[in-house]
C-alpha cells in the first residue's frame, strides 16, 4: 500500500528578518527577553507571517497498546492503556489539569487501545487494531496499517494554530528505544531507559528483548514505513501523521518527549521538511532522549525531569511559546511609547 506524502515548503528566511526587526524595534534592550524572543522569531517563521495569531491550541494524546507489553517489558500491565483513556475522559489525568490551566484543547484519540470502548463524548475513535503484535515474535503491524495510522494523524489538525503531541500506551517506550536504536544505528544499551520505573532487573530483560527483536525483524533504517511496521506502535505512526499534516499546513508543532520524538524521528525521515516545523517541550528522564534531540540539532525548551508524556511537556512549553508571541504582540515600539533608543 502506497500513500503520497503532503508537500512541505521550507520556511522563508525573509521573514525572520522582518521578525528580528519588529523585536528589536519593542521597548526593551536587544536580546533582553531571550528565548522568548527566539521562540516568538521561530512560531513567525513557521507561520510564514509577521502577523503573528495564536489563540487555537491543542494537545493530541494518541492512546494505544503495545503487542511486546506481553513480554514483561513494563511495570505496569496493559490494561492501564484503556483506564488511563477513561481517566483522561473524566479529567483527572496530569494532561487534563495542564490543558485546564492553559486553556489548551485536550483531544483523545483511540488508535489502538485493546479495548473495546461505547461511544464516549471527548474520544476520537480512529482504532486500527486492538494493539500492535508482540514485534518480538512478528512485525509490529503491517505495511498497510503503519500508513493507516499515519494517515490517521495527518488528517486532524487543520483547525489550529500551534498543536502538540501527546500519547498513552504501556511498552511505547520499547517501541521508541528500539526505533532510535536502529535509526541511528546505536547500541541498544545507550538508548533503553526504564520507561514507568523498572527496576535493574526488568531493565536488562526490556534492552534483551529490544535487542533480539530488532536482530529477528531487522528493519530498515533507511525506510521509516518498514521500521515503524515492524517495531513501531499505531500511537507513534499517529504522531508521524500529526507532524507531516501540521507541517504542511505551516502549523507548529510542539513535540513532547520521548514516545512523541520517536513519531517525529518518523515523521524527519519521510519528509525532512518536517524538522523546520518543530519545537521541542522538554528533556526527558528517558535515557535515549538526549540522543534523540541531538539527532534533531535540538534545545529543549524546559528541562524538569519529567518522563510522564500524555503530551504534559508539550502543554508546558506551548504555554511559554504562547506568552513569547503575546510579548511579540503587545509590547509597545520605542516609537508608539515615545521612549528614547539611547
Amino acid at each position: 500500500m502506497r500513500f503520497s506524502l503532503p508537500e512541505i515548503q521550507r520556511p522563508d528566511g525573509h521573514i525572520r528578518a522582518l521578525l528580528q526587526r519588529h523585536l528589536d524595534n519593542l521597548t526593551k534592550p536587544p536580546n533582553s527577553l531571550g528565548r522568548l524572543e527566539t521562540l516568538a522569531r521561530d512560531f513567525g517563521v513557521m507561520r510564514g507571517s509577521i502577523d503573528l495569531r495564536l489563540s487555537r491550541r491543542a494537545i493530541f494524546t494518541f492512546a494505544a497498546d503495545h503487542g511486546v507489553s506481553r513480554a514483561g517489558v513494563s511495570a505496569y500491565p496493559r490494561e492501564v492503556t484503556a483506564q488511563m483513556v477513561f481517566n483522561f475522559l473524566s479529567g483527572g489525568a496530569a494532561i487534563n489539569v495542564l490543558c485546564r490551566h492553559y486553556d489548551i484543547q485536550n483531544v483523545v484519540i483511540d488508535v489502538g487501545v485493546d479495548h473495546e470502548f461505547p461511544p464516549l463524548a471527548g474520544l476520537l475513535a480512529k482504532k486500527i487494531a486492538r494493539g500492535t503484535e508482540d514485534f518480538l515474535e512478528r512485525p509490529a503491524m503491517t505495511e498497510e496499517q503503519a500508513i493507516r495510522s499515519i494517515q490517521t494523524g495527518m488528517d486532524l489538525c487543520e483547525a489550529y494554530e500551534l498543536v502538540g503531541t501527546g500519547e498513552m500506551g504501556i511498552g511505547n517506550t520499547t517501541s521508541s528505544s528500539a526505533i532510535l536504536a536502529v535509526l541511528l544505528g546505536l547500541p541498544v544499551e545507550e538508548v533503553v531507559g526504564r520507561g514507568t520505573g523498572i527496576d535493574d532487573d526488568r531493565l536488562k530483560h526490556k534492552t534483551d528483548v529490544i535487542r533480539q527483536a530488532i536482530e529477528r525483524r531487522k528493519p530498515d533504517p533507511a525506510n521509516p514505513i518498514d521500521v515503524l511496521s515492524k517495531i513501531g506502535g499505531f500511537e507513534i505512526g499517529a504522531i508521524a501523521g500529526l507532524i507531516l499534516g501540521a507541517a504542511s499546513r505551516r502549523i507548529p508543532v510542539v513535540v513532547d518527549g520521548f514516545i512523541s520524538g520517536a513519531g517525529a524521528m518518523i515523521a524527519c525521515q519521510l519528509q525532512p521538511a518536517c524538522k523546520d516545523f518543530l519545537f521541542f517541550s522538554h528533556l526527558s528522564r528517558e535515557r535515549g532522549h538526549r540522543r534523540m534531540l541531538e539527532w534533531f540539532d535540538a534545545r529543549p525548551i524546559l528541562d524538569l525531569d519529567m518522563c510522564l508524556g500524555e503530551g504534559t511537556g508539550a502543554a508546558i512549553a506551548m504555554d511559554i511559546i504562547t506568552v513569547a508571541v503575546r510579548l511579540y504582540n503587545e509590547m509597545a515600539t520605542f516609537e508608539s511609547a515615545s521612549v528614547s533608543r539611547s
